[in-house]
């Protein structure tokens, strides 16, 4: 028996999950953001508690957290410094010498992470072909070490021009800032990010130095409380391309983790869509700071190399800082739960992208939040349960959230604040849905074609109405949706990927020293995963990212895991013009391709998950009580059956509308939606024929 435990730390709660074979066990307590780990230790004890076990027990811990994000959006990290090529001190500021917004006169860009007092060159030059033009002057870097201890700092990113082609001289300045600023964190820009493009490069290396001695500090302590308790196993961090890696790897790339609890949540849905035999799923994933959408086609979610966060602008492309990194696709928009709405100058109500998040919470928490949320209008309408909110371990406070939803929309809309709450709730499922629509449209793809799938504390609550306004018919809770992230670590396989720029064209292809590299990439990515693995097959794939000459953006191709040949150029190109042509319904007869970067992911296999049979169908189940829910046609609350989740067996069906309760989260059945219980215990809910 192997018993493992999932932590996930979100904006507002920290999901636990417990899983030893036999049984699976959910728990969500508050997230104490001042000390994330405290929540952690909190959480871990109430559900070994539960479990019966101790933390000596435990044979495996996988976590996932919001620290490095929460770190950059807060600017909780030390004084930051960059040492950069003589010339190149401004890349952060000139970014991509355009605007995201180009009507706006009063644009805002993202602040960087370091000011342009801290930042330093030095005389060095190397081409982009790893020639040394310009020997560094290791006096002046030695001169930096002194100004840089005076000036306070506490990290360092050296990013100097065309190092992921020769990083001698990144490595010798680190080297020398070592020894003149010892115990200082330095981030160098051929280890985080060799790729070219010196923009995101040097974004990528200053944001993994802000927050390195952070989640070093972070992870200590978490360690230590760990082993305080008894644990004395491996602990396995999540990171954002949705893998796990080593404590060790996290401490040094701790950039990789911003999006690791939503890329858990991605793992799990490409793992229910494969049982349940669903080829085309959108992933629903609402918690209580932010809504995720990710698409995933034939069981493996879309992935992409390239990340904002910080964004001045939020939720709008472009207006934040770029990451090198890879990272599971999603869209995120602000519509958590703990989303603040209001009535905006136009009149209309607004909700998000601000969030009331743990600290004070909902105005129903009681603990001093008074600005109505999408909590609260939940709670107004019915469809949660004050009593049984987290278990009925966060008792809620109907009245408060009431005063709230009253207060800054049901009076100044002349409303009830039954409607009014009706009307938040309308604008989050129209935000969301919209979203939606736009992230399937911009991949040539109809989002109705699609099964939704949906997890997190809130998305249950919303998904019939979100999918009813994309024209979705099919729609799978999973059983412990309401902790789907952490659910999903546990299904992910430990994993490294490794990308590093070498140019060339077809024309001119370059089979040895494409092979050279390929074979230090995989050496990287084996000694990441093998001290994970224990024992187990470590499978790689390889991949080359792939344009035509002159255009701007590349498309990933997968290349076959052996060595290359000059023969191979015939290969690579028709499979390229295949990736090419799925994309844009088109090849460009007789083009030049090149290729900028390379690829290698070393990991072990992940959960497979079994095809699902379909149970035998039961009698209608019975519900265990009734709830008043507001309903809006009727303008008028409905007394609604109320079914537990724990009660329900495979081939139970029940008609819309209902509330379907479990400890985590509600599901809310819509009129236009029956019911049933898969062989996975998975709730799926199926549009109804005729329109409601």
């Amino acid at each position: 028996m192997t018993r493992r435990l999932a932590i996930d730390i979100g904006g507002t709660f920290t999901d636990l999950v417990y899983d030893d074979g036999e049984r699976v066990l959910s728990g969500k307590v508050l997230t104490t953001s001042r000390a994330p780990e405290e929540g952690v230790m909190v959480g871990t004890a109430e559900i070994l508690a539960a479990a019966g076990v101790s933390a000596s027990q435990l044979d495996v811990i996988v976590h996932g957290t919001t620290l490095a994000t929460n770190a950059i959006l807060e600017r909780k990290g030390p004084r930051l410094a960059l040492v950069a090529t003589e010339g190149f001190r401004d890349v952060i500021e000139i970014a991509y010498e355009s605007r995201y917004d180009q009507y706006d006169v009063m644009i805002e860009k993202p602040v960087p992470l370091v000011p342009r007092r801290l930042r330093f060159t030095v005389p060095e030059r190397v081409d982009a072909r790893g020639a040394v033009r310009l020997a560094l002057d290791e006096a002046a870097v030695a001169a930096l070490g002194p100004k840089l201890v005076q000036a306070g700092v506490g990290a360092v990113a050296i990013a100097f021009l065309h190092s992921y082609a020769n990083p001698v001289h990144e490595e010798r300045a680190r080297a020398i800032l070592n020894r003149t600023m010892p115990g200082v964190a330095v981030s160098i820009s051929a280890e985080v990010c060799p790729e070219i493009r010196e923009y995101e490069r040097t974004s990528t290396t200053i944001a993994n130095a802000y927050v390195q001695p952070l989640m070093a500090r972070y992870l200590g302590r978490l360690a230590e409380l760990l082993g305080a308790a008894g644990y004395g196993g491996p602990v396995y961090l999540m990171t954002s391309g949705g893998g796990l890696t080593t404590i060790a790897a996290a401490q040094r790339f701790p950039i990789r983790l911003v999006e690791s609890g939503p890329a858990g949540g991605a793992i799990l849905a490409a793992y229910v869509a494969t049982a349940s035999g669903e080829n085309k799923v959108v992933s629903f994933d609402m918690g209580g700071t932010t809504a995720k959408i990710c698409l995933i086609e034939n069981g493996a979610p879309h992935t992409s190399r390239s990340f904002e966060v910080d964004r001045a602008a939020r939720f709008l492309k472009g207006s934040g800082l770029p990451l090198r990194i890879p990272v599971i696709e999603m869209v995120e928009i602000g519509a958590g739960g703990g989303s603040i709405a209001r009535v905006d100058h136009l009149g209309l109500i607004a909700v998000g992208p601000d969030s009331a998040g743990s600290e004070p919470g909902p105005a129903c928490y009681g603990h001093g939040g008074t600005q109505p949320t999408v909590t609260d209008a939940d709670v107004v309408l019915g469809r949660i349960d004050p009593a049984d909110f987290a278990g009925g371990r966060i008792p809620l406070d109907r009245a408060a959230a009431a005063r709230a939803v009253s207060s800054d929309v049901g009076k100044p809309l002349s409303m009830t604040a039954e409607t009014g709450a009706y009307g938040i709730a309308e604008v989050v499922n129209e935000t969301m849905a919209s979203a939606a629509r736009v992230h399937a449209v911009e991949r040539g793809l109809a989002i109705s074609d699609h099964t939704m799938i949906a997890f997190g504390g809130a998305a249950p609550l919303h998904a019939a109405r979100v999918a009813e306004k994309l024209g979705i018919g099919r729609i799978i809770v999973p059983a412990n949706a309401g902790v789907g992230s952490a659910v999903g670590f546990l299904h992910a396989p430990i994993a490294y990927e490794v990308v590093h720029s070498l140019f060339m064209r077809l024309s001119a292809f370059d089979a040895a020293a494409a092979n050279a590299l390929l074979q230090r990439m995989a050496r990287e990515a084996h000694g990441v995963v093998a001290p994970g693995a224990a024992g187990r097959p470590i499978n790689e794939v390889r991949g080359a990212y792939m344009r035509y000459v002159g255009q701007g953006h590349e498309i990933f191709v997968a290349i076959e895991n052996k060595a290359l040949t000059p023969g191979d150029a015939d290969d690579l190109r028709r499979r390229y013009e295949a990736a090419y042509a799925q994309l844009f319904a088109r090849i460009i007869p007789g083009g030049e391709i090149e290729i900028l970067s390379w690829s290698a992911v070393a990991g072990t296999e992940g959960a497979k998950p079994v095809r699902l049979v379909a149970p035998v169908p039961r009698p209608t189940a019975k519900p265990s009580g009734r709830r008043a829910v507001y309903d809006a046609a009727a303008g008028r609350t409905a007394d609604l059956p109320v079914y537990k989740r724990v009660d329900l067996a495979p081939g139970d069906r029940l008609a819309g509308p209902a509330l379907i309760a479990e400890d985590a989260t509600t599901t809310f059945v819509s009129a236009r939606f029956d019911a049933t219980i898969d062989a996975a215990h998975n709730i799926v809910l199926t549009a109804k024929s005729t329109t409601v």
